[in-house]
């Protein structure tokens, strides 16, 4: 389907990311005032999708051939970390379309026109978990499967399924494949305790032919290697999937919604009398609100410094070695887990007059123990698997073979 705005004008001069973080800025206010419409609907707002279109919050890093302004993972997770202070479910949603356009923007050329060529608005969501299986067939491959948490599939145009092909050998993947939203079945099963507004319903794909140049190989797209990157020159476009600056984004709005309990609990906790006792004059309250503050930006100075450093090397064409990787994901990971932690001590620190679910507190705070649990930063995995690495190169047995 159409965005609300689809048929917008791309803006004549590409905006610089300042100018795009003043946007974001602006949209701030408007987010946090639609948050409890966007929490009871389980679904951001059309307003909201057509201020990010109108804003070119959604275009940027869409190749610039189609409207976009191909701009690096370190702009992207600023805009949301200010986005998602506001409002977790609706910053998680223009997180994640401006994050499909890199994935389809490494697609064969020919995927890319497919998506954009009559509508540089249109929109794709994803989902990740490789539970699709794919038959090879003459042009192409048949298609199955039940996709999970498809953030934003109301909105959605296209659709990315990640999958395996089936063969004689086994299963093959996993791998990417592009399928217009009229293919798949949506499934209304988004009821959830946190980021209710992010619709991330479920979606049916049933035997559908998928052309060839709508299939992505995962190997290609985890190395930042897919053919798009002939037609589509940015760095943004051979960072490697899955990776340390590519996952980052996830760190972004969760220190964003960090950020977002920590200002709801200052104005919560300033005036706040407990049985008579002015809670905020209590040294241990102050010590909360610094502890707290620095922890957020602990966090966000470790996701930020990961994932510019990536956007760097990627643009100087050099590789990331497998340590640089590993310390990407673990710094990305542990920035989550201190955004988590601060979040958790204002919250117990509040009270319960907190609970009340007419609070934004809580909103926020249940927003971000939605995204620390998120797949792609979990942190005993990361934690893991550099343990791993590192004590192996001091004479460790070898305890990790997919390392």
């Amino acid at each position: 389907m159409d965005t609300p705005d689809s048929n917008v004008v791309p803006l004549a001069r590409h905006p610089s990311a300042d100018e795009l973080m003043a946007r974001a800025q602006a949209l701030a206010p408007m987010l946090k005032e639609r948050a409890p419409q966007c929490e009871n609907e389980r679904r951001v707002p059309d307003e909201t999708i057509a201020d990010f279109a109108r804003a070119g919050l959604l275009q940027m890093c869409q190749p610039a051939r189609f409207g976009g302004y191909e701009l690096g993972w370190d702009v992207l997770c600023d805009v949301g970390e200010v986005l998602a202070a506001a409002c977790g479910s609706q910053a998680w949603l223009q997180h994640i379309f401006a994050d499909h356009t890199v994935l389809i923007a490494t697609f064969p050329a020919q995927a890319q026109d497919d998506v954009w060529s009559r509508n540089h608005s249109a929109i794709a969501s994803a989902s990740f978990e490789p539970t699709g299986r794919a038959k090879r067939v003459e042009g192409g491959f048949l298609y199955s499967g039940r996709h999970g948490f498809a953030s934003g599939i109301d909105y959605a145009d296209w659709l990315i399924c990640c999958g395996r092909i089936a063969d004689k050998d086994g299963l093959d993947g996993p791998h990417f494949f592009l399928i217009p939203k009229g293919d798949a079945e949506v499934i209304d099963d988004w009821d959830t305790m946190a980021l209710e507004g992010t619709g991330s319903k479920s979606f049916v794909v049933t035997g559908k032919f998928i052309p060839v140049h709508r299939f992505l190989d995962g190997g290609q797209s985890r190395a930042g290697t897919g053919p798009g990157i002939a037609v589509n020159k940015a760095a943004v476009y051979r960072v490697p999937r899955f990776s340390g600056a590519s996952a980052a984004g996830f760190a972004a709005l969760a220190v964003g919604m960090a950020r977002g309990v920590y200002g709801e609990w200052l104005v919560y906790t300033g005036p706040r009398l407990s049985r008579g006792v002015a809670i905020g004059a209590q040294q241990g309250t102050q010590i909360i609100a610094a502890r707290s503050a620095a922890e957020i930006d602990a966090a966000h100075a470790l996701y930020q410094g990961t994932v510019r450093g990536g956007m760097r090397k990627t643009e100087a064409g050099a590789t990331e070695s497998l340590t640089e990787r590993l310390t990407g994901r673990r710094n990305i990971a542990f920035a989550c887990q201190l955004a988590l932690k601060a979040g958790s001590r204002l919250f117990n620190a509040a009270g319960g007059r907190a609970l009340y679910s007419s609070g934004a507190m809580q909103r926020q705070y249940r927003n971000l123990l939605g995204a620390v649990a998120h797949h792609g930063v979990g942190w005993e995995a990361a934690a893991a698997d550099y343990g791993c690495a590192q004590l192996e190169q001091h004479g460790a047995p070898r305890s990790n073979p997919a390392l």
